[in-house]
């Protein structure tokens, strides 16, 4: 049984006291009014001139132009909309992060379900490892929940069609509010984690107790539960991706995106699996994976990761070939605004693993699924930046002590989480019908 150490324990402890406190400088320095904002920019401006790193964009100077002609006691729609961004940004960069570390979980926990419902013979040796990382689904989907409900209350401004205001002049929203309406959005949400967290509860015990047991009944309720929860699955996972991304910006829909978040998350819990794994193994665990198992996840993060990219030409291409303004206005605020991330967010996720996992023996090696899993991981999470910032906070960006404190922070309690519950039972998934199976495979 692997033993969760005092060392990882304090070092996960320490990534969580550092990113609380950028998290906190983050919201500290918020600004509070108009005028804080204008001073906040301005002073942005005057450090880029003299080589600051912040990103603006180009036609930000017209906009601290507008402000400046803000008069009386009216503040006007061009300056509160700059306010609510720029209070946005300590929320989005906790949200982000918060989602991002969910998502794995959610990911890990489809690709467990998979390989139940298709009783794999490769995969049981591998089993306690999701199981350990799907333990963070619940207090990591509760946290996401508990932003939303914050943002419901008016804490922040992430989803505009939450502000009474902004929907009473927008036709468009107006025409969504039967499906866009915090309490209905709140209910869902509730809905999608209920039946996550309840297969997870169930398969986990289910997996336990069939270590004790003299016959396969708990296996098969595992199968039954795993091939009933795949179908609500698929089908809560894309309405989430709807609810708690694509909703952040209410003008905008694409019908591939809930495929696209979901390659997204599948193909970081698979890589989470094999980094998980090759830690467990170099610290003597696990001694019934050998290099196949390896090889097969590298197999599979090569594969989603084509398949991610698929679907994201197609998502781009579509739309960038219609030419709909409502629609490409997305991509174009991407490449104006968030050119860099968003470019070499496709280097990250689509060329590095290509070149990387193509060859056969390369996924053989621990070495290059590392460097290749590290890679993907940071990619996808700057995937998930792209998804919620430019709507959360337009151009007014740039990577600061809330978002590395916001990524710490869940980074060590996702750790915490995980390997705790890893150490909670036997690695070797003993009374699995399929064990023996998995202990051969070679491929």
């Amino acid at each position: 049984m692997y033993t969760f150490t005092n060392k990882l324990r304090n070092f996960s402890i320490i990534l969580m006291i550092v990113g609380f406190l950028g998290l906190t400088y983050g919201f500290l320095t918020v600004p509070d009014t108009l005028e804080e904002a204008t001073t906040m920019v301005a002073d942005a401006h005057h450090g880029e001139a003299n080589g600051a790193s912040n990103h603006y964009s180009h036609g930000q100077g017209h906009q601290d132009a507008n402000l400046a002609h803000t008069e009386g006691h009216g503040v006007d729609e061009h300056g509160k909309h700059l306010l609510h961004q720029l209070q946005n940004k300590p929320w989005a960069a906790l949200y982000v992060a918060a989602f991002f570390f969910m998502m794995i979980a959610l990911g890990t926990l489809a690709f467990y379900a998979i390989n139940r419902a298709a009783q794999a013979g490769w995969s049981p040796a591998l089993f306690r490892v999701m199981e350990g990382i799907t333990a963070y689904l619940l207090p990591g989907s509760l946290i996401v929940f508990v932003i939303l409900l914050l943002s419901g209350m008016h804490f922040n401004h992430l989803f505009i069609w939450m502000d009474s205001e902004v929907v009473a002049h927008d036709k468009l929203i107006q025409g969504k509010t039967a499906f866009l309406n915090t309490p209905f959005f709140l209910a869902r949400a509730l809905f999608y984690i209920a039946g996550w967290v309840t297969y997870r509860y169930f398969s986990r015990k289910f997996s336990l107790a069939q270590d004790q047991a003299s016959d396969v009944s708990n296996h098969k309720k595992n199968f039954r539960i795993s091939a009933a929860f795949l179908v609500f699955y698929i089908i809560t996972e894309s309405m989430m991706s709807w609810d708690w991304v694509m909703s952040i910006d209410p003008h905008w829909f694409s019908t591939l995106f809930g495929w696209y978040v979901f390659a997204s998350m599948f193909v970081s819990g698979i890589t989470t699996i094999a980094l998980i794994t090759i830690f467990l193994k170099s610290k003597g665990y696990l001694e019934k994976v050998n290099d196949s198992h390896i090889h097969d996840l590298g197999k599979f993060m090569f594969g989603i990761s084509i398949f991610w990219t698929y679907l994201w030409f197609s998502q781009f291409m579509l739309i960038w070939y219609s030419n709909i303004p409502e629609e490409v206005t997305y991509f174009i605020t991407r490449i104006e605004d968030y050119n860099l991330p968003f470019f070499g967010m496709l280097v990250m996720n689509f060329i590095f693993p290509l070149l990387i996992l193509m060859n056969s023996d390369y996924k053989r090696l621990n070495y290059f699924i590392v460097m290749a899993g590290i890679v993907i991981l940071l990619g996808h999470y700057i995937d998930v930046f792209n998804m919620i910032m430019p709507s959360a906070v337009g151009d007014q960006w740039f990577i600061g002590l809330a978002e590395i404190g916001g990524f710490l922070f869940f980074f060590g309690l996702f750790i915490f989480v995980v390997f705790k519950e890893i150490s909670k039972a036997p690695l070797h998934a003993a009374g699995d019908p399929y064990m023996g199976e998995s202990e051969r495979f070679h491929y």
